[in-house]
């Protein structure tokens, strides 16, 4: 197994396994607002070729949620960046499949994405270049994103897990300097390659 992979994938573990004991230590664990209520895997998508991270809910019913990961990129893939990232995503409608799950169809979100590491900063140094020159930072990205989620029902299909739910996921999204560039260069840019396109699993316990 890939080291990248192994250490997500050693995160990932520590998050599930913390909030299960978090939740089975203490029966008002769930009313804690600190205690993640999801574990979050995702490929690719601008916050990392993996990540990890932890979710929680923001409403009783759950259709609106936030989520913090820490996403890696390998040199060989354009790195080595460290990807820290504050996620929130709404989901206004829902199709329910039988007994076994349901589909979030369209589901609108906004995060931000912070590169860690002294080659990124949150604003230019103006000592270099003028005032202005370069309006955006190089350490922050605020990206729009739609996303299509299925959700199922662990607890029928996957009894043994002793997990509420298992969702997949994609997600499109887009930053601020993608869109711009775009609309000030629409003969050189086209809208399939401004939008990245990420994958991911969420464990909901």
């Amino acid at each position: 197994m890939k080291p990248l992979f192994t250490k997500l994938l050693f995160v990932l573990i520590l998050v599930v396994n913390a909030s299960v004991f978090a939740q089975n230590t203490d029966s008002n664990a769930r009313h804690h607002w600190y205690v993640p209520r999801s574990a979050v895997l995702q490929h690719a998508g601008s916050i990392g070729y993996f990540s990890v991270g932890a979710g929680y809910k923001l409403n009783k019913s759950g259709n609106s949620t936030l989520d913090f990961t820490y996403g890696y990129v390998p040199v060989k893939f354009g790195g080595d960046l460290n990807i820290i990232t504050t996620k929130f995503t709404y989901r206004p409608y829902h199709f329910k499949i039988k007994d076994w799950g349901t589909l979030y169809p369209t589901n609108p979100g906004i995060f931000f994405s912070y590169h860690a590491g002294g080659d990124y900063d949150s604003t230019w140094d103006d000592d270099n270049y003028p005032k202005g020159y370069y309006w955006w930072s190089t350490a922050i990205r605020p990206h729009i994103s739609l996303s299509t989620e299925l959700k199922l029902n662990a607890r029928k299909l996957l009894p043994n897990l002793h997990i509420k739910s298992l969702s997949l996921y994609s997600e499109f999204n887009t930053n601020e300097l993608y869109a711009i560039s775009y609309f000030q260069n629409p003969r050189d840019l086209n809208l399939t390659g401004i939008f990245k396109l990420g994958l991911g699993t969420r464990v909901e316990f």
